[in-house]
């Protein structure tokens, strides 16, 4: 165990506390709790005047602001019609959450109106940032009262698992680097398999059992929540070129490589490389259990049909997990299984520090885990919670999801692992980091394995020339809307 754990009473106290959350979690979940919600004053609401809805969805179809935003208020109201008190607009992601993804959105546009639920495998969320968006704020340029207030009130609501909310705030975060505020704040229905997104807001942690009427009670906590700070992370990865990597969807191919240049390199830099970038909100990770991961897609991707639904992926992953080699490793016989500290520097800047520091990767981790949530891998928290003096002792702050840190904690063998996520120890804390600098080198190793918000990929290694990894916070903070 790597931090002080409270006595036996104080953990059996912790752990009924923790039972009960979960209970109370899923009663919420399953919409047994809260007042029952009016159909038709929860579309009043909700609903934006016609003539906004039918310029959004033309500005979007035809791909221009100016002639649909020009064509609507000709012959309409001219704006003195009145902005709803919550205007919504949902994305769906109507392949997750099994069967009721179909059916999920046909419920929303009956609630709110078909041209403000759009499916993500017709509407991107950066195509309505463009044209959605722009169409409102071409309208209230032109002096439209009712579009304007509509704009300055939206909120989004995302139906999916944890990649689909993320690829919307990455959307979003657009509106920050182009002064287009203020930034609609994000609420969530969970259809994913983990959903720490949205477990972390307040959103539950499965889609309900009782749906039909926990939707309505989701949008109406939807426009009323409190909105709350999120970190976002920008990743940065610099390789060698010639070395083919598969990205996830949140990794993307970038000309510009500008590493930090205030830390020496051990290796030689060869004379080009390959760069790619993306955003993560929830973790960062290098190491076994991005193996196992990586193995899982691809496994699911060949045989879909062992998969339906979230507790079938749990299932099917927990026996995955156990064929990897992570719980009897071989390591004298084979390199590849041994632990990071062969392959990996790490360099942190703590809390109110500019300069770098190298952080020791203990000998004993085998996957490296930069956390930026409280819950990680379906509702775990692998940091945990220190008491006050240990995190005086490490130098450590209480962790916070807008404090401007990730927590990095070790996993070792499998074992150590389960303990870990059914919360009897605490992970290997390593450090606190306000950025971090990884720079991997293969040696033995051909490959390593990486994934960022669930989605792994395999990265090819190098004998003579390093890859890094470089993570620092975007500067300015997503919005989430507390579900609580």
């Amino acid at each position: 165990m790597d931090s002080p754990t409270a006595s036996t009473t104080e953990g059996s106290t912790a752990r009924i506390v923790t039972s009960r959350s979960s209970v109370i979690e899923s009663i919420r979940g399953c919409g047994l709790s809260g007042l029952r919600v009016n159909k038709e004053d929860l579309k009043r609401k909700l609903s934006m005047p016609k003539y906004l809805r039918h310029a959004i969805r033309d500005s979007i179809n035809s791909k221009d602001v100016n002639a649909a935003a020009d064509r609507y208020r000709e012959g309409n109201s001219a704006g003195r019609e009145e902005a709803p008190e919550g205007p919504m607009v949902v994305f769906v992601n109507s392949r997750s959450g099994g069967r009721h993804g179909p059916e999920l959105k046909e419920r929303l546009q009956q609630l709110m109106g078909e041209e403000q639920v759009f499916d993500l495998s017709d509407v991107r969320p950066n195509e309505f940032v463009q044209y959605g968006l722009g169409c409102l704020e071409k309208l209230a340029g032109l002096g439209d009262f009712c579009a304007k207030d509509t704009r300055d009130k939206l909120r989004i609501l995302v139906a999916g698992g944890d990649g689909t909310v993320g690829w919307v705030l990455g959307s979003l975060t657009e509106l920050h680097r182009q002064g287009r505020e203020p930034v609609p704040p994000v609420a969530v229905i969970p259809l994913g398999t983990g959903n720490d997104l949205s477990r972390s807001f307040g959103w539950g942690g499965s889609f309900p059992f009782a749906w039909k009427s926990a939707v309505k009670r989701s949008l109406l906590r939807a426009i009323t929540g409190p909105v709350c700070r999120l970190d976002s992370w920008h990743l940065l990865m610099s390789m060698p070129r010639g070395e083919v990597v598969d990205p996830p969807h949140s990794l993307k191919s970038t000309e510009e490589c500008s590493l930090d240049q205030g830390l020496t390199i051990e290796g030689e830099l060869p004379e080009k490389v390959n760069c790619y970038e993306g955003v993560f909100y929830n973790y960062f990770s290098i190491g076994m259990d991005a193996q196992v991961a990586y193995g899982f897609h691809h496994l699911r991707n060949e045989k879909p049909y062992l998969a339906q639904g979230p507790i079938s992926n749990k299932l099917i992953y927990s026996g995955y997990t156990c064929t990897q080699g992570w719980f009897l490793t071989p390591c004298i016989s084979d390199p590849s299984l041994r632990g990071l500290k062969n392959i990996i520097r790490m360099h942190v800047k703590k809390v109110n520090c500019s300069e770098w520091e190298q952080i020791p990767v203990p000998k004993s981790v085998r996957a490296i885990v930069a956390l930026n949530l409280h819950s990680y891998a379906s509702g775990r928290n692998p940091w945990g919670s220190p008491k006050p003096e240990y995190l005086e002792k490490k130098g450590f702050v209480e962790a916070h999801v807008d404090d401007g840190l990730l927590e990095i904690f070790g996993l070792k063998q499998g074992w150590h692992a389960s303990f870990v996520m059914v919360e009897l120890i605490s992970a290997k804390h390593i450090a606190q980091a306000a950025a971090i600098r990884l720079e991997v080198r293969g040696g033995e190793w051909k490959d390593a394995f990486m994934q960022m918000d669930g989605e792994p990929w395999k990265q090819p290694m190098s004998k003579e020339y390093s890859s890094f990894v470089e993570i620092k916070r975007v500067p300015f903070h997503s919005l989430m809307v507390n579900g609580d």
